[in-house]
């Protein structure tokens, strides 16, 4: 194990640490690479902006017989959302878009909208939809769009003939995507329902066309460069040091996952919702930008009331993930929380049965990586891994337990 250049800045028992407490996340967490379920990790705790705990362990690539160093870089997948979501809401503070505007001003491929009534994916009955898709339903995932990884719904088998599951047809880029999405049926009217789905990408799309740039354009000049995070981008910029990417099969061993070679160059299509390649480091910027309200040393990404408004549930009738969410959560129980402009926020400690604050904004990534910003403790943390599927160990809630019960103050 070795120390991260986020190395810690303070006394931890000054910032309401006990610095014993604070190693049992790395006792834990070494369990795993000792017994086999992850080959590395990285994790870092911040309080009050500064570093309180930061440590790594095991390998980047096995194969190689490569470890995890402070530098390497991790596929953060869906932790690309909050980025992607922040790039609107810089959209909307100029007052180029509204929430409530349909996504088809922009997108005339949505214009028609139809939703699954019954049926096979060979032949749906479906009608047309009796709300346009907004803007506010892609930043909460409310647009009625889905994933073809879901096996939840006829029209998850859609989108997985059509060649959209852990990846889009070869040659199509994100226009192409999002014209093909369009022509699907929507899994429940928008604004009803929660469904995780590649709202965020559509969401990349509509930057792109209302900003007149190239989503990764957008994000490095209005993002990623004011922030310094100089190490994120749509494919590795030094695959050297990128972690490989394992996958969980049904005996609890791990193998090489192919599908991590693709962030190893540029890619044909901009995910703003899973292409992202970051480090511990950048991503600690960002989340820092977030929980000092939209500022960090000196830019201004956002205005503090709009990151406070991105942190407040959106869903339909202030309902949780688990009243309005659909099967995805059967393994992920989501009780007590909500979900707010391209991040969960928690909204009933209790109900969610986990150590945390209300008011939490969180998300993580299908290589088993997590993130948090708590304003009520002035508290970050962040858990960067490299295994597929991210419902395969309770990694998420065993870190916010290991984090707050060192926190004593």
């Amino acid at each position: 194990m070795t120390t991260s250049p986020l190395a810690v800045e303070k006394d931890p028992a000054a910032l309401g640490f006990d610095p014993a407490r604070l190693q049992r996340i790395d006792d834990h967490f070494q369990c795993y690479v000792d017994d086999g379920r992850l080959a590395g990790w990285q994790v870092v705790v911040t309080r009050r902006g500064h570093v309180v705990h930061a440590s790594e362990a095991g390998q980047r690539d096995e194969e190689a017989g490569l470890p995890v160093e402070p530098d390497t870089r991790w596929r953060i997948f869906s932790m690309t959302k909050p980025i992607t979501s922040v790039a609107a809401l810089i959209l909307w503070e100029r007052g180029l878009i509204e929430l409530t505007d349909p996504i088809s001003r922009w997108l005339p491929a949505f214009a028609e909208p139809r939703v699954y009534v019954r049926g096979s994916a060979a032949a749906p009955l479906t009608m047309p939809s009796p709300e346009p898709i907004r803007v506010w339903h892609l930043l909460s995932h409310t647009a009625g769009l889905t994933y073809g990884f879901h096996h939840a719904n006829p029209i998850d088998e859609m989108y997985r003939a059509a060649g959209f599951e852990w990846g889009v047809p070869p040659g199509l880029d994100l226009a192409g995507c999002v014209e093909a999405w369009a022509r699907m049926p929507l899994v429940h009217t928008p604004g009803t329902e929660w469904n995780y789905s590649h709202a965020t990408d559509v969401l990349g799309r509509l930057v792109e066309v209302v900003s007149g740039r190239r989503l990764d354009d957008f994000l490095d000049e209005e993002i990623l460069t004011p922030l310094g995070m100089t190490a994120t981008a749509f494919a590795a910029d030094d695959p050297s040091r990128t972690a490989a990417l394992y996958a969980r099969v049904a005996d609890g061993s791990r193998v090489r996952a192919p599908a991590g070679e693709a962030f190893l160059e540029p890619p044909t299509w901009l995910s703003g919702g899973g292409g992202l390649v970051s480090t511990a480091g950048d991503y600690h910027r960002f989340t820092q930008m977030l929980l000092r309200g939209g500022e960090l040393d000196g830019v201004r990404i956002l205005g503090s009331r709009t990151v406070a408004y991105m942190g407040r549930n959106h869903l339909p009738g202030g309902a949780d993930l688990m009243e309005v969410g659909r099967p995805l959560f059967a393994e992920m129980p989501f009780d007590g929380v909500g979900f707010g402009l391209g991040v969960s926020v928690v909204l009933d400690p209790t109900r969610y049965r986990t150590l945390c604050s209300a008011g939490e904004m969180a998300w993580g990534g299908a290589a088993s990586t997590a993130f948090w910003v708590d304003p009520q403790e002035e508290l970050t943390a962040l858990f960067f891994t490299q295994l597929m599927p991210s419902s395969a160990y309770p990694i998420r809630s065993a870190l916010r337990g290991l984090v707050y019960q060192a926190l004593v103050d």
